[in-house]
């Protein structure tokens, strides 16, 4: 979570401890800022929440057009004290993640399980980018409770069950969740 994503050039003999503290140091220099302190205390969070925020945002989606519509679903949730029930997290807290999720691994006993936790996992899941990060500060506005993937990697996002339910028959039965 607190390592940069980005570009770096390092050289052949760079011990890993100098090559994490770079990542972290940029992490630093690029995110932990006063203003973005501030703005996660605005939308309710701790910075730390808005970083694991951030990463949910950056696992769930790689169109940047949809990052602030996925984090309004979250903060949606959690306003509602609803569970996140993100699959980002599920995979995260499998050891042995094999690109299947199955309905078994739903109930799996983990603190990262949104699925059976409530609220955030307790840290982050990625190294989120800066558009994740602003994404979790500043949601769209919007009533969206749910979404899921489409096939082309875009998501439908609905305001009520019944609508996803009907969104989840059409763009992932039988595709996503093996029993």
């Amino acid at each position: 979570g607190y390592l940069y994503p980005d570009t770096y050039k390092f050289s052949k003999d760079l011990d890993e401890e100098k090559i994490i503290k770079t990542l972290v140091d940029t992490f630093r220099d690029r995110v932990y800022k006063p203003d973005l302190i501030e703005q996660a205390k605005e939308v309710n969070l701790t910075f730390h929440q808005a970083i694991t925020l951030a990463s949910l945002i950056e696992k769930e989606t790689g169109l940047g057009r949809e990052r602030k519509l996925i984090s309004s679903v979250f903060h949606n949730r959690l306003k509602q004290k609803m569970r996140l029930q993100t699959d980002p997290t599920v995979i995260y807290a499998i050891s042995d993640f094999d690109g299947n999720i199955r309905k078994k691994d739903l109930s799996i006993d983990s603190p990262y399980n949104t699925y059976k936790y409530y609220g955030l996992p307790p840290g982050p899941i990625a190294s989120p980018g800066l558009d994740s990060i602003m994404a979790a500060l500043r949601p769209e506005k919007s009533k969206y409770l749910y979404f899921v993937s489409r096939k082309d990697g875009s998501h439908q996002f609905s305001t009520n069950y019944k609508d996803h339910t009907r969104a989840v028959e059409k763009y992932q039965l039988n595709r996503r969740i093996r029993g």
